[in-house]
């Protein structure tokens, strides 16, 4: 009993919920009456005016591995893409990247840099990796929460396992151990005030992918991420594709493809925004 106590002790801070800031702690995008709307008094409520765009991994961390790239270059290509083609669009969005080049950031810092500018969405795109089969291929878009399938925690321990590779990763993340199915279920626990939003855009995606990318969508689906925890918005999480899947690795790397699937994610992007716009 005493060994089971310290092992869930330092686990209980990741589901308090005072990490909220406590003006979002609706389900919802930031309305009229808010602390920020009334920075922005000219602007009307509902606006996404913010977004801002993770490419995972990056530097001394490379992401799943296919046999020709690594998940963090072909990343990095998919969100400045996506990020040209909402600047292009859309002038009045500002877009942050959370990094331009290959470079490692620590996944607190990402959700903070979203938090810090008060973004009003954050997506962070990966690429997926199935140790068990070559075959495994398609899309899938996560928001937080408890995962139902040992597939779902098995996405999810791999990268939360990459804070194993920042400095002082336990106070960070308040004892957290990447490796512990304990640990995720405890994060997963945790109820992201956001979690409505989140599912919105992310059936977005997978829509999308399906529509107009001519893609597999194994679906939205929920596990606990610490890229997304202590985001203070609207997050998901998109595997983008499975590198260990020779085809769709071809697929992934080429620029027809690169092209498909930034297009498709910021389809789903202006479906959203409207939605929201129109106070949906």
């Amino acid at each position: 009993m005493t060994t089971v106590a310290l092992l869930i002790f330092p686990l209980l801070a990741l589901t308090r919920p005072d990490a909220l800031v406590p003006e979002l702690t609706q389900d919802t995008v930031r309305r009229a009456g808010s602390q920020e709307t009334e920075t922005r008094a000219n602007d009307a409520p509902n606006q996404l005016r913010t977004v801002v765009l993770d490419a995972g991994h990056g530097g001394k961390d490379p992401g799943c591995l296919g046999r020709k790239t690594r998940e963090s270059r072909i990343v990095l290509k998919l969100v400045l893409q996506l990020g040209r083609k909402i600047k292009e669009e859309m002038p009045n969005v500002r877009v942050i990247y959370t990094r331009s080049s290959d470079h490692f950031v620590e996944l607190a810092e990402r959700s903070a840099i979203a938090n810090r500018n008060k973004a009003d969405l954050f997506i962070s795109i990966h690429c997926n990796a199935s140790p068990s089969s070559s075959r495994v291929y398609g899309t899938e878009t996560y928001t937080m929460g408890l995962h139902k399938t040992n597939g779902n925690l098995d996405v999810a321990k791999r990268e939360n396992a990459v804070i194993l590779k920042e400095e002082n990763y336990q106070q960070t993340y308040k004892g957290f151990n990447p490796n512990s199915p304990l640990a995720h279920i405890m994060l997963a626990n945790y109820q992201h005030a956001f979690m409505g939003s989140s599912i919105n855009f992310a059936e977005k995606v997978e829509r999308s992918f399906r529509r107009n990318a001519d893609r597999r969508s194994n679906g939205v689906k929920q596990a606990g991420f610490l890229v997304l925890w202590r985001t203070t918005m609207p997050s998901v999480l998109i595997e983008t594709g499975f590198l260990t899947n020779p085809e769709e690795e071809d697929y992934l790397i080429s620029s027809e493809g690169q092209d498909e699937i930034s297009d498709a994610i910021y389809k789903a992007f202006v479906l959203y925004k409207q939605e929201i716009e129109a106070g949906g």
